[in-house]
């Protein structure tokens, strides 16, 4: 039983009245199956034709409207573009003026008709106009079930949405259901006002919505509190953090990988660390694909994952960060980038590197990884990101365009992230000054080291799809140490850079790092000196940083203009 519905809606996006129609989706079997069904009025809306209006509202997290791949591509739900403004990772593709407008994000300095400030801009505000559409109408509805447990859905959903602009642009309109986008300013609430109100909207949704869903990727009450979690760590709100971390750790219903790997296997989807995730699948002919990473494929020599794109690689930084020292822990007094993991490096490094990115002779996926796999070497060198891959002999993986596509969702939050912000708050909260003098910072290091346990008991040679090669490297990951002497080591400020070293490492190229360094207040001096250091071996890098009034984007020059004054 498949349904569809059309909708028209109009939504003043940035500054233009846009007219669509929302595509509406229910299905027994498959959430995005599509087959054409009349316009229902407010009292013709039954149980079933909700459905339809909810799996809209999900579908708008996969930023694809109007089928256009480069809307997706330059303002993605997976933040790629992003981690390319951090530490993280270049670019990629082919040169500089390729994507140009990614390229100006990567050496801030980003134009105010910059196509990423648009598409972001627009994509979350036409998922917020499908989530207000699907409101009204269960507002209205007359015999419909669990309308509050519905709402608290869509609350969620726009949370995410407006949390993801409040913490990229510099100013945006905030607007409900009941609200005429036409009337809003920007700014008619402050940074501060929106995320109250956000976990306002959370709080309410936690209350009324159930622990369990029969369908895959249907927000629960621990989706909610995650995601509180996650909004009251970007306002250093440390006791919340910790009250809602709780929740979700306490559920039961969320456990750490066995294997790093797993978060690239099909048959981990909505499971084990999968709270918040994008529902993708192949199904349609690939129109429900991660477009957003469309053209983050390595261009895989011999066709193996098609002819990719290369875009998004790591930085060099980030591949050094890997390093571990002769007790397999990193090096968090900064040094860890004074040598650089090449070819020739001899010390060890952690297997999450190899379970993150390509490195030229090592396994990829079971292939060799070769400078063949590289779009543009001479301008991006190596490193081609693996996260979102599977294995390319899946049945599953798209053969030809879109390339490597397959239907593994993408975690928007995932378990490892809120037992790590669980951490950074009892270190923030701590008031004694070491781990003999503060259970709080006990209690982090264990999050710290269980992390760390998942990658080391990664290091297993008969796990596939082969990705590491311990023939080659020496893979160690060792565990902050919990005697008398490591209470005496385990220092508020040494476990605060264990704790934000951890979420670097477990986090990489998930879009989370630039969030991170934003919120920490080290975002500046992180990346001038990064793109300093990192100039000798991308040239592009020469003269270019970044400054306190440059870390959040303009509101986009189109939208400005045709807003009729309602924007500045």
């Amino acid at each position: 039983m498949i349904t569809k519905i059309y909708k028209k809606s109009s939504l003043l996006v940035g500054a233009a009245l846009v007219t669509f129609h929302l595509s509406l989706f229910t299905s027994c079997s498959d959430q995005l199956e599509l087959a054409p069904q009349g316009e229902f009025t407010a009292d013709q809306l039954t149980d079933e034709s909700i459905e339809g209006l909810m799996s809209s509202a999900y579908q708008g997290l996969e930023a694809h409207f109007f089928e256009d791949n480069n809307a997706a591509f330059a303002g993605p739900i997976t933040n790629w573009v992003f981690d390319v403004r951090s530490d993280d990772a270049y670019k990629g593709g082919e040169g500089v003026s390729m994507e140009a407008n990614i390229h100006q994000l990567e050496i801030s300095n980003i134009s105010s008709d910059n196509a990423t400030c648009l598409n972001k801009w627009e994509n979350n505000y036409l998922g917020i106009a499908r989530v207000h559409k699907a409101m009204l109408a269960i507002q209205d509805a007359g015999s419909v079930s669990d309308k509050e447990s519905l709402l608290g859905e869509l609350k969620t959903l726009r949370a995410w949405y407006y949390f993801d602009l409040n913490r990229i642009f510099k100013s945006i309109p905030y607007f409900t259901e009941n609200d005429d986008p036409k009337t809003v300013t920007n700014g008619n609430l402050s940074r501060d006002e929106i995320y109250s109100t956000i976990k306002a909207d959370l709080e309410e949704a936690y209350d009324v919505m159930p622990e369990t869903q029969s369908q895959p990727g249907r927000f629960t009450k621990y989706v909610a509190a995650a995601l509180l979690c996650k909004v009251n760590a970007q306002t250093a709100t440390w006791s919340e953090v910790e009250k809602w971390a709780d929740v979700v750790i306490n559920s039961g219903k969320y456990e750490l990988y066995d294997n790093f790997a797993d978060m690239s296997k099909l048959e981990f989807n909505n499971r084990k660390e999968s709270i918040m995730a994008i529902q993708f699948s192949t199904a349609n002919e690939n129109i429900h694909v991660n477009f957003c990473n469309l053209l983050n494929t390595t261009r895989s020599e011999g066709n193996i994952f098609g002819s990719g794109d290369d875009f998004f690689l790591a930085s060099q930084n980030l591949v050094n960060a890997f390093r571990t020292d002769a007790n397999g822990l990193p090096y968090l007094d900064g040094t860890f980038n004074s040598v650089r993991v090449t070819s020739d490096y001899q010390g060890s490094v952690d297997p999450r590197l190899d379970f993150t990115v390509g490195r030229i002779g090592y396994p990829f996926r079971g292939y060799t990884y070769t400078e063949g796999w590289c779009r543009d070497y001479n301008t991006y060198g190596e490193y081609s990101g693996k996260k979102g891959l599977i294995d390319p002999n899946s049945s599953d993986m798209v053969q030809g365009f879109p390339w490597g596509a397959s239907g593994l969702n993408f975690m928007l939050i995932r378990y490892a992230d809120i037992l790590l912000l669980k951490a950074e708050a009892l270190v923030e909260q701590a008031t004694g000054t070491n781990a003999a003098t503060d259970e709080g910072l006990v209690e982090a290091r264990n999050i710290v080291n269980q992390i760390r346990q998942k990658a080391a008991r990664s290091i297993d040679g008969n796990y596939y799809p082969v990705d590491l090669d311990p023939a080659k490297a020496d893979y160690y990951v060792g565990l902050y140490p919990t005697d008398w002497d490591g209470n005496l080591y385990w220092t508020k400020d040494r476990a605060r850079m264990a704790v934000r070293m951890e979420r670097r490492l477990e986090l990489a190229m998930e879009g989370q790092r630039w969030f991170d360094l934003l919120r920490w207040g080290t975002a500046v001096e992180t990346v001038n000196k990064y793109m300093q250091e990192e100039a000798s071996l991308r040239p592009y890098y020469a003269g270019a940083s970044v400054t306190e009034d440059e870390l959040y984007l303009p509101i986009p020059i189109s939208q400005i203009e045709n807003s009729n004054g309602l924007y500045k």
